[in-house]
């Protein structure tokens, strides 16, 4: 497992023993993806919202597209967005299915 957020996010979940990547730019988060992507041992990854922000549509891609790791975005330290679309909502829009 993985985490890659904003550093309170990556600094909490280090407390419980899970590694991460502190991101602030975009082009941080897409190495962070690439190298999460491209590791055998690594099964999920956890992507704040705040920083999944940085590169919506391809993080949107992964969550739907990519099975292992399987990405996951997770409320940043601030909470969710109540304006944040659900699973189904971004899989309409990725591939045009609602379920």
């Amino acid at each position: 497992m993985l985490v890659i957020g904003s550093q309170d996010a990556v600094w909490g979940f280090a407390l419980v023993g899970v590694r991460g990547q502190i991101v602030t730019t975009a082009q941080e988060l897409n190495q962070a993806l690439d190298a999460a992507l491209a590791d055998p041992h690594v099964g999920i990854v956890l992507v704040t919202e705040d920083v999944a922000n940085l590169a919506r549509q391809r993080v949107d891609t992964l969550r739907v597209r990519s099975s292992t790791p399987l990405v996951v975005e997770i409320p940043g330290p601030g909470g969710s967005r109540p304006d944040s679309p659900t699973l189904s909502e971004v899989i309409r829009r990725t591939i045009g299915i609602k379920i």
